[in-house]
């Protein structure tokens, strides 16, 4: 077994632990923490489900929209109410801008109630005009997130984007045209496809030269096991190999103009990392239906019932479905992991925050990374290197593909 494989199937085992919650008895609220955290809000409504998405959605509704968006401010206004601060306020989907007077008065209100430092929203490729974007500019959004995926016809009609957004000709010609309305313009590209070869990532790649867009994450196609068989069924299987040789040719292609600032997010001119998958941070709040929060060492997974949702809100209590507990140790490799997906770690830090060193809490993992020349030591400072770069990629897409199935599941047990 290779040790990106053997690397994967650890993560995949133990994500699958972490994600079996305890359920039956009503969820306690966590108690606000002193100083501000972060916040996530999902807006779980689309005017079409891609097939390889594997996020909580449906299929877009307008009373039933507006009535999530309700039910949402008083969730906001209940976290207010706890004592919970934000620093900083991520909002993914679904789609967060799908009808625009009701973001702007989510938006008020977050400002009204927190005053965060940094707002950040996810949008689609029909959202991507300058009066819009600048819109949301003037409500307080510093960052925009837009998911392309790809600009390459084959792939786009295949995932059933072309049809609703356009050619790639046509999407990077929206994104030259709204450059320099928002602080950050963020574009989410997918690679390894199924039918993707190398001239088509080369493609993507090319055209992304060309337009210089403030940030660029690329995300390894990351799918439930449900969602896999929908896939293959459309594009054929993926290839593991052809994974690590595609993330090689993106590394090299972008870091000769942009800096990374985590394994798979690239940045030009020092913007901050704007990430759908990861809140950064120690601890965060996760707001509306299925959205996850992770607050005093334990997480917390809102229900997926809309009406379910609904009905808590109404009654003026927080929509939690179940949460898990973590031990010590269990946070500290979360930390560990979350923290070098970012590049480094601080070992001071780290034992500050934990009570103990992480030679003592994690040696073993230290040991087996410093000895496949993922991480290096640089003084106090652990950094990953090229080669682990790709490893931690590989533990996220792991990571990840395990908080799906755990939507999956989820889904499933509401009757959805």
């Amino acid at each position: 077994m290779s040790i990106d494989r053997f690397i994967a199937w650890f993560v995949a085992k133990n994500s699958s632990r972490c994600f079996t919650f305890e359920e039956g008895s009503p969820v306690r609220p966590p108690s606000a923490p002193l100083r501000p955290i972060q916040l996530y809000i999902h807006i779980p409504f689309c005017m079409q489900l891609c097939p390889y998405c594997s996020f909580h959605r449906y299929l877009f509704e307008e009373g039933a929209v507006r009535a999530y968006f309700r039910a949402l401010k008083t969730e906001l206004r209940i976290y207010a109410g706890l004592g919970f601060r934000f620093s900083s306020v991520y909002m993914g989907g679904g789609t967060p801008t799908i009808v625009m007077e009701e973001l702007f008065g989510v938006l008020e209100l977050i400002d009204d109630l927190f005053s965060p430092e940094e707002v950040s929203v996810e949008t689609n490729p029909d959202r991507l005009d300058r009066d819009t974007l600048s819109s949301l500019a003037r409500a307080g959004v510093k960052r925009v997130s837009v998911g392309i995926q790809s600009f390459h016809d084959d792939i786009l009609k295949a995932i059933g984007r072309y049809e609703k957004y356009g050619s790639g000709s046509v999407l990077a010609e929206r994104l030259e045209e709204v450059r320099g309305t928002v602080d950050t313009l963020n574009v989410d590209m997918i690679y390894n496809f199924p039918i993707q070869d190398r001239s088509m990532l080369e493609y993507d790649l090319k055209t992304l030269h060309r337009i210089l867009p403030d940030q660029i994450t690329f995300y390894p196609l990351m799918i439930s096991s449900a969602t896999r068989k929908r896939m293959e069924g459309i594009m054929g299987r993926m290839s593991p190999g052809k994974e690590r040789l595609f993330y090689r040719t993106i590394t090299s292609s972008l870091t000769s103009i942009y800096e990374p600032n985590s394994a798979w997010c690239f940045s030009r001119a020092g913007s901050p990392m704007i990430d759908e998958y990861i809140v950064g941070g120690e601890e965060y709040v996760g707001a509306g239906s299925g959205a996850f929060g992770l607050v005093g060492g334990a997480i917390y997974a809102n229900t997926f019932s809309l009406a379910e949702y609904q009905q808590a809100l109404d009654a003026a209590t927080l929509p939690m479905k179940s949460y898990k507990a973590f031990s010590r140790k269990d946070m500290a490799r979360y930390s560990f992991l979350m923290s070098l997906f970012g590049l480094r770690l601080d070992v001071d830090a780290f034992k500050k925050r934990f009570g103990s060193s992480l030679w003592r809490l994690l040696g073993p993992e230290c040991v087996f990374f410093l000895l496949i020349g993922a991480l290096r030591l640089n003084g106090s400072t652990f950094e990953l290197t090229e080669r682990g770069r790709y490893y931690w990629v590989v533990m996220m897409r792991e990571f990840f593909t395990g908080v799906d199935n755990f939507r999956d599941m989820s889904r499933i047990a509401a009757g959805l």
